[in-house]
């Protein structure tokens, strides 16, 4: 994108289509966009506004159990999100050190990842394949596995956050 001036790194844009992005490689003279959402609607020579903020998405238990888009708003049809707390997208990570250790181990249900593949309460896993391989069901019957787990006391709950990333 060109003529964006003075722009920060990690700022909301909008095409003239409502189409949303993040600005994220500043140079000279033009400015790279990662765009959230469809780019069929952008095309060559669209006006591309600056918001002038940050980009953030909403957080905390008033997005548990939700399904929220890449920018946080809900599509699974239940309406707006209840009070929540806002969080920036680009933040930091905390170091190595500072994360406590995974110790405990988190069943998944499926016999076969748990004896091969064991998985640690508070660990990131990352589930990747060709298409139509059943990446999405174990990642479901992971989550519902857990719900026997989530009846206990509150410091003993276990939240699953999915991503899911594709073409869907």
């Amino acid at each position: 994108v060109y003529g964006l001036n003075e722009i920060q790194a990690g700022e909301m844009v909008e095409f003239a289509s409502g189409v949303k992005g993040i600005a994220l490689n500043l140079e000279n003279e033009n400015v790279g966009i990662v765009v959230f959402g469809s780019d069929t609607a952008i095309k060559e020579g669209d006006l591309v506004k600056r918001t002038g903020s940050i980009v953030d998405v909403p957080a905390g238990k008033a997005i548990a159990g939700r399904v929220v888009d890449a920018l946080g708003v809900p599509i699974d049809g239940r309406g707006p999100l209840g009070d929540h707390e806002r969080r920036r997208v680009e933040v930091k990570a905390p170091g190595i050190i500072e994360r406590k250790s995974v110790h405990e181990p988190m069943q998944t249900g499926l016999k076969a990842v748990d004896s091969l593949v064991p998985i640690g309460r508070g660990q990131r896993e990352l589930i990747i394949g060709d298409r139509q391989t059943g990446k999405t069901a174990i990642a479901i019957d992971t989550i519902l596995n857990q719900k026997q787990m989530n009846s206990r006391s509150d410091s003993e709950t276990l939240y699953c956050v999915y991503v899911a990333i594709g073409q869907k």
